[in-house]
């Protein structure tokens, strides 16, 4: 449920900064950024999508609104239709505040709270914003769960911040914008899916919709969706530390219907089976036709 909050609010895990102390940030730009998540929040628990609009980062607002448009969803309910309101930061400990170029990122300690029943645990949350002129916008929250770092929560707690070290908790200097601007719900949904143990595969659909997979078997939504006729698939696959290179891999492309019983149309796939060569990189197509959209319409 927590984690797909986070996904929806744009969030990526896990992250961190260097061991400075909040007393060594900026007091003004600390109470600033404090006050943009909180209208942020206030505008997310009161469903106020213009005010969503106006503290949200635009490439994190049209990230957000070309996922639902993908998934062929209304923008408003769905972006409010969430499992937990975000997080109250005001009872979380400011461990520290970095800044760098147009980004910065606010790493908070303590129980984490999403309104869900019991006492939470103390465990991390950072809050990412973008600068946009002169204005500081929210980006993301990222909910960083210790349960599986016990000693880290330990050593936080006693105020050693040495589990704040890694360089991925630190901002990272300018944001990426998203390739394209959905206006519209697209006409067909479509999901990658990749089984690839011991391998990393990156995955791009049609130019525009990239997919990044390490050991593991998932699947994710197409931004933009399949087109009509002809649909582009690239990919590249290499190994990963500990990989034997003979493990099986799977790339698929499938079409996902609207009408309830219809089975998805798996309507691309790359296979190999376990010890069979993998190619490193592969440009591939595949075609919605008429007959595809009649299956997806259930006829």
């Amino acid at each position: 449920m927590i984690r797909s909050l986070m996904t929806l609010l744009g969030v990526t895990l896990p992250l961190v900064v260097l061991p400075a102390t909040a007393q060594q940030a900026d007091s003004a730009l600390i109470k600033h950024l404090d006050a943009v998540y909180q209208h942020w929040r206030h505008a997310m628990v009161t469903k106020n999508f213009r005010k969503w609009e106006e503290h949200t980062a635009i490439h994190r607002r049209t990230a957000i609104v070309n996922r639902i448009h993908s998934e062929r969803r209304a923008v408003a309910s769905t972006l409010f239709s969430l499992p937990a309101p975000p997080p109250d930061n005001r009872s979380l400990k400011l461990l520290d505040l970095k800044v760098k170029g147009i980004t910065a990122k606010m790493i908070y300690f303590g129980p984490v709270d999403f309104g869900l029943e019991g006492k939470p645990p103390n465990n991390l949350l950072v809050l990412s914003f973008v600068k946009e002129g002169n204005r500081w916008k929210y980006d993301t929250a990222d909910y960083v769960n210790l349960a599986n770092l016990p000693e880290a929560r330990r050593q936080l707690e006693s105020g050693n911040y040495g589990h704040l070290k890694k360089p991925e908790f630190l901002p990272g200097g300018t944001v990426e914008q998203p390739p394209v601007v959905l206006r519209a719900p697209v006409k067909h949904i479509a999901k990658t899916y990749v089984y690839c143990p011991g391998r990393e595969v990156r995955v791009m659909v049609n130019g525009i919709s990239r997919h990044l997979y390490q050991n593991t078997k998932e699947s994710e939504v197409i931004i933009g969706g399949a087109r009509d006729g002809l649909n582009e698939v690239q990919f590249t696959v290499s190994s990963l530390p500990g990989g034997q290179g003979s493990e099986p891999l799977s790339i698929r492309v499938y079409l996902m219907s609207q009408v309830t019983g219809v089975q998805p149309i798996k309507i691309f796939q790359y296979q190999v089976e376990e010890k069979g060569k993998v190619e490193p990189a592969g440009t591939e197509n595949f075609v919605v036709g008429p007959a595809e959209v009649r299956r997806l319409r259930g006829q």
